[in-house]
């Protein structure tokens, strides 16, 4: 737990206090040139999944995140992840969880702000800090079931 309070806690309160920041400067139609041709802030809003699937359909997500809060502070307290970077990576992944719930019980959609244009892509979907902290935490957990296979006892074979 005591990774929730100095990962998620801190991750969970940039992502609402940017996305607060988000709301009160730059309106839903306006873009703001950070870095020309590569980083821009925007508003959008979303009612769906990640790049916008699903849309309309943020009481089916606030019962998922939810129900995903739940099972994680269960396997937290039961201490079920059992190595540092399984730890780490589900206080991200409660974090953007906790974050992306809050914009939906509060807004009634997603703010995401953050919008790049990659030159072997071009406009990549807007995004926000906690999308980023679950994006992270998934590929933590890949790494992690990598890793977990190599320590793995190979199976023995009978004759």
């Amino acid at each position: 737990m005591r990774l929730w309070l100095t990962v998620a806690l801190p991750l969970y309160l940039l992502d609402q206090a940017s996305k607060w920041m988000v709301l009160r400067n730059i309106a839903p139609d306006e873009l703001v040139t950070v870095i020309p041709g590569f980083f821009n802030l925007v508003q959008v809003h979303n009612t769906g999944a990640a790049f916008g699937m699903l849309r309309d359909n943020n009481a089916f997500f606030i019962g998922l995140s939810s129900l995903a809060m739940i099972v994680l502070v269960v396997l937290t307290l039961r201490n079920v992840f059992s190595d540092r970077l399984l730890r780490f990576a589900s206080a991200l992944l409660a974090a953007g969880v906790a974050g992306n719930l809050t914009d939906r019980i509060l807004h009634g959609h997603v703010v995401d702000f953050l919008d790049f244009i990659l030159p072997w892509y071009g406009r990549w979907p807007a995004f926000n800090v906690a999308d980023s902290c679950i994006c992270v935490a998934a590929g933590m957990l890949l790494v992690s079931s990598f890793i977990d296979g190599k320590k793995s006892p190979p199976a023995s074979s009978s004759s």
